[in-house]
């Protein structure tokens, strides 16, 4: 992450990026100058991958949320101001996104958005038919690569695949074994809902259910063009819808005036 305690000084929000299974920080990079003065990015560096190579990846979804909420309440205490902040993840990292959301929650500090993209919402989640992470490394990797599960271009560099495993195998481990936990309160916070509009991974009507998990209605649902990486090749469309909905979230919505109640006399029944 980014020192919390200099963003772009016209910043109005903060936003930390979740990547995808196998991916790191650099998935967010250039979002960094794109979004600014407007917004400042965070790319969040994950257990095993980017400068955290020495530390082992995590194998569970709830785990590396309640790590990864542990490490953003410092950041946002250290950084010391009111700034908003939100919270945007990728398929896998939609996940680990609103699982840390729900964790912050717990800590008295949600975010002020949470924008999920690539994903169904966790309790429409399914248990895979074919486990792939406890394969053997050729035959994992082949059902990655046959699954979609990492970007096309990384898909034709074996060597940089082989040295991604130890991050992607640990990230499908957590993803093929997370399982949604109901209970505790419904996020305080608006979704927004991004897919391409050709990602075979989605049931488009699942998308909808996202909603059962906030008490603000979804903001919206946006639809790119592309498949379930439609994140670099749309990214100008992206990034643009991207701001809008982020400032809307660094907003403060008007609190509507208090209607006088009547104060009626009981009487017992």
């Amino acid at each position: 992450m980014t020192d919390p305690r200099h963003p772009p000084t016209d910043a109005r929000i903060r936003l930390f990026c979740f990547p995808h299974a196998g991916a790191g920080s650099g998935a967010y990079r250039a979002w960094i100058a794109a979004l600014a003065p407007d917004v400042a990015v965070h790319p969040v560096e994950l257990p095993g991958r980017d400068g955290r190579y020495a530390e082992p990846p995590r194998t569970s979804v709830t785990a590396l949320a309640r790590d990864c909420a542990d490490e953003l309440a410092a950041f946002l205490e250290q950084a010391a101001d009111d700034r908003p902040y939100a919270l945007f993840g990728h398929s896998l990292g939609a996940i680990t996104a609103y699982e840390t959301a729900r964790a912050l929650l717990r800590r008295g500090r949600p975010p002020a958005m949470l924008v999920v993209s690539g994903s169904e919402p966790p309790h429409r989640l399914t248990a895979p038919a074919r486990p792939c992470h406890g394969l053997p490394d050729d035959a994992f990797l082949a059902e990655v690569i046959r699954l979609g599960g990492t970007s096309p271009e990384i898909r034709e560099e074996r060597e940089l695949l082989r040295l991604m495993l130890p991050a992607l195998r640990a990230d499908f481990t957590a993803a093929e074994t997370y399982r949604h936990r109901p209970g505790g309160l419904p996020l305080p916070t608006p979704i927004a809902v991004y897919a391409g509009s050709e990602d075979m991974t989605l049931v488009p009507r699942h998308l909808d259910d996202w909603g059962q998990l906030t008490r603000v209605p979804v903001v919206r649902h946006r639809r790119f063009p592309g498949d379930h990486f439609y994140l670099d090749a749309g990214r100008p469309l992206v990034l643009q819808a991207l701001r809008h909905d982020l400032l809307q979230a660094a907003t403060p919505r008007p609190v509507p005036p208090r209607t006088p109640t009547a104060h009626l006399s009981r009487r017992p029944l």
